[in-house]
């Protein structure tokens, strides 16, 4: 574990558009270095994606990146990211993930060389080896293709490198339906931060081979599935806060092997990170409405420096395309954030503070969001001699922070979520610091045919 220290202490030093580790891009951008820009997401409307509808895909991904360029043009934007998720079949035959960042990258340049605005693409290839089960993640075929479109992808254009790692999905799906804490702590700090270390070496070294930006993961597939799956009332939201807490232990693996962020939105485990590492972070929170609910709509923004949404189709709303229309939305929030910053400390924290309150309250997921809550969890996130106990600490200073919480009576849960409370902390408390020892207790307790030890180096 490299990290042993915050890198901010102070609460009122994670803000919005401020990050002690900025990084500049290609084209000029500053993230992290004094103002928060739009980074628009966005995916193809429900089509089969093959040889015979390639000029149709092709011709999407044309539409949605010269439009949303339009509109920040328009609204006299400083710049903004554009994100490339890849879907399966764009990462499965490299070719035409490669073929979509270097028609965007045309675009940008050309928006850049004719009207200065600076853009730069964020390429996130979707983790193929969940498609295997049991998952081989180090000697699966699939990250053949996988590699070779982080590699090709960069050299065409994408220049931030990012993706939604799945090592230990195979163990904390199951975990997450059956709220069991100790398997979501298995899948996270022990088979999550061996993939994540196995993963991240080789494309920590691509990127630095070719010039680009490694960026970081995000343990969507973990913390943000919790979310929805508390939204949708299958799990209750305490367990799901716990979850977004123990996924800040993987994920900042990446950091230890190079990343340098900004980090991805979909895990929102960024605020943690930025605390522990000082690197800028992307978030996304109310304009995520197109691909899923969330409790945390406003308090995502406290400490972004880039704003984003969720994967939004190229569909037709009144308006126009639905990606320009978020391009738009993003654009108008960053604007807010940025006018706040040019005003001052007093303004861009009382903005800040607004944001925070109107969510923080309202659900233990966005309790823990708050920068007080951030810095005070990020301590124990680093403190001990393992992941495990860093995940189990955490994890039971945000139990603290939510038990006081409804003690004071700024918050309030049904009994069915309150009942919950002392079990998981029994739970947490029965997890011993000592990974081995750990290893040994939940061996016998999970399903061994549903993963592959040797694939995580154990």
């Amino acid at each position: 574990m490299k990290y042993k220290s915050l890198v901010i202490n102070n609460p009122d030093e994670l803000i919005f558009g401020i990050a002690p580790k900025p990084v500049k891009t290609r084209r000029g951008l500053e993230i992290g270095g004094g103002q928060v820009y739009a980074e628009l997401n966005f995916t193809l409307p429900v089509m089969s994606i093959n040889e015979s509808t390639l000029s149709e895909v092709y011709s999407h991904y044309r539409e949605i990146t010269k439009g949303a360029l339009e509109r920040a043009l328009e609204l006299n934007s400083k710049g903004v990211v554009l994100e490339l998720e890849t879907l399966l079949e764009m990462t499965k035959t490299p070719k035409i993930g490669i073929g979509i960042v270097k028609i965007m990258n045309e675009i940008c340049e050309n928006y850049y060389q004719k009207h200065g605005l600076a853009s730069e693409i964020r390429l996130t290839p979707n983790d193929l080896r969940e498609f295997e089960r049991p998952a081989k993640q180090r000697t699966s075929a699939y990250l053949e293709p996988m590699m070779e479109l982080f590699e090709q992808g960069m050299i065409e254009g994408g220049d931030l490198l990012s993706i939604e790692s799945t090592g230990g999905k195979e163990v904390s799906d199951e975990a997450l339906m059956m709220c069991d804490v100790k398997g979501v702590v298995f899948a996270l700090a022990v088979l999550g931060v061996r993939d994540m270390r196995f993963l991240w070496k080789k494309i920590v070294a691509l990127a630095n081979q070719h010039g680009k930006i490694a960026s970081g993961d995000s343990a969507c597939g973990f913390a943000n599935t919790a979310m929805v799956l508390a939204e949708k009332k299958y799990i209750p939201r305490v367990f799901a806060t716990l979850v977004r807490v123990i996924s800040v232990v993987r994920s900042i693996v990446a950091m230890e092997e190079g990343a340098i962020g900004p980090d991805k939105d979909c895990g929102y485990e960024g605020p943690f990170l930025k605390a522990i590492t000082g690197i800028p972070i992307s978030m996304e929170g109310k304009t995520a409405a197109c691909a899923h609910l969330s409790p945390i709509g406003n308090i995502a923004s406290a400490c972004c420096d880039l704003w984003s949404n969720e994967s939004v189709q190229n569909i037709k709303l009144l308006s126009g395309m639905a990606p320009t229309a978020y391009m738009e939305q993003l654009e108008y929030d960053a604007r807010l954030m940025n006018q706040a910053l040019i005003a001052g400390t007093v303004p861009s924290h009382i903005l800040q503070q607004l944001l925070v309150a109107s969510d923080v309250y309202t659900d233990p997921q966005a309790l823990i969001l708050s920068p007080e809550n951030v810095i005070r969890i990020s301590k124990e996130l680093i403190k001990g001699d393992s992941y495990v106990a860093n995940a189990r600490n955490g994890a039971i200073a945000a139990l603290d922070i939510i038990e006081e919480a409804l003690s004071s009576g700024k918050m309030k849960l049904s009994e069915l979520e309150t009942g919950y409370l002392p079990i998981l902390r029994d739970e947490l408390n029965s997890i011993p610091e000592n990974e081995s020892e750990f290893v040994e207790m939940m061996l016998p307790l999970l399903d061994q045919s549903k993963f592959t030890l040797s694939e995580y180096g154990l």
